[in-house]
Parts: C-alpha cells; sequence; structure tokens
C-alpha cells in the first residue's frame, strides 16, 4: 500500500478531509504524525531475553530463583523481580548451574556472599529468632493487654448500690411519672 492509497483510504472513512491534505503543510504533518504512531511502539521493545540451552537447567534455574529474595526489591522474588540485581543473580545462578553445583551449594555461596536475609525462608538460629516468632510474640502480648485492658474496664463498671435516700427518689420519680400517663 503507497501513501495515496492510504490518503484514499483515509479519505473515504471522513477522517481528514481531502482540502486539509491539499494543503502541503498538512500532508507533511500527518506523514510527520503517521511516522510518529507507527514508531512507537518500538520505544517499547526490550532485549530478549536469552533462550536457555539446556531447558533443565533453565528449570533448576527458576525453581532456586522462587526461593531467594531480591535484596533491590525486598518483596519480591528474584525470579519475579526485572531489577538488575536480580538478572545478574539468575546469571550467576545460570552459571553455577552451568559448573555442575548443587542447589545447596549455590544458595550457600549467596548466602555467604549477601546474608540469610536474600532466603525467603531463612533458618531458625539466634539471629533470626525474632524474624519466626516476633509476629506470635506481639499477637501474645497484645491479646493479653487487651485481656488485662477489658478486666480492668469491667471492674469500673461494677453495681454501685443505691442510698435508702435514692431509692426513695426513683420511686417519687416513678410515681409522678404514671400518674402523668393517667391524666
Amino acid at each position: 500500500m503507497n501513501l495515496k492509497s492510504f490518503l484514499n483510504l483515509i479519505i473515504n472513512y471522513g477522517i481528514l478531509t481531502t482540502t486539509c491534505l491539499r494543503n502541503l503543510y498538512c500532508k507533511k504533518q500527518f506523514i510527520f504524525l503517521f511516522f510518529i504512531l507507527i514508531s512507537s511502539p518500538l520505544s517499547f521493545a526490550k532485549e530478549a531475553v536469552p533462550v536457555a540451552e539446556n531447558p533443565e537447567i533453565e528449570k533448576r534455574m527458576i525453581i532456586l530463583s522462587e526461593e531467594l529474595r531480591c535484596l533491590v526489591c525486598q518483596n519480591e522474588s528474584l525470579a519475579g523481580s526485572r531489577s538488575d540485581f536480580a538478572k545478574d543473580i539468575r546469571r550467576e545462578i545460570r552459571e553455577q548451574l552451568l559448573a555442575n553445583k548443587s542447589d545447596k551449594e549455590i544458595t550457600d555461596f549467596l548466602v555467604a556472599r549477601y546474608g540469610d536475609f536474600v532466603l525467603y525462608r531463612p533458618p531458625i538460629r539466634t539471629n533470626t529468632m525474632i524474624l519466626w516468632f516476633g509476629p506470635f510474640a506481639f499477637l501474645l502480648i497484645g491479646g493479653i493487654l487487651l485481656f488485662l485492658f477489658l478486666k480492668k474496664r469491667r471492674k469500673s463498671f461494677q453495681e454501685v448500690p443505691l442510698t435508702s435516700e435514692q431509692l426513695k427518689q426513683a420511686e417519687d420519680l416513678l410515681k409522678e411519672s404514671s400518674n402523668g400517663d393517667n391524666k
């Protein structure tokens, strides 16, 4: 399809008027906008992800990277992260898998390099006790505080017996209100 037939197609659908297209300035504007619209999707193009030579190694790399945390994103796995750091670590994992290292050797290497924080499930140690048991401790402390608060509140609302004068006043008020209803 050449430019003339393309312009005729646009004219037939009423997008542009023929008087506008006859004007040289309008034609230049249209051609400029046309090329901008055509080239804009190219700006979203990304570098192709290298295809794994060995699908088994790629599968192991994905499983391993699901178990590891991206230190840049911090709440995302290496497999789901798009950061440059995650790409570098995935490349490192792939290289170590190609060197026939086991999953444990690779995770030990990454833990030695970046610490336990790189693991989504860090081992239970003295320095990670708060990570594992902290939420339960806070929940227990909150439950105890709630129980004590409600117990104290209930004590403050206990019934206080009325004195004989207060009882007499209440009876008089009730009699007055019942007499007012009969009228």
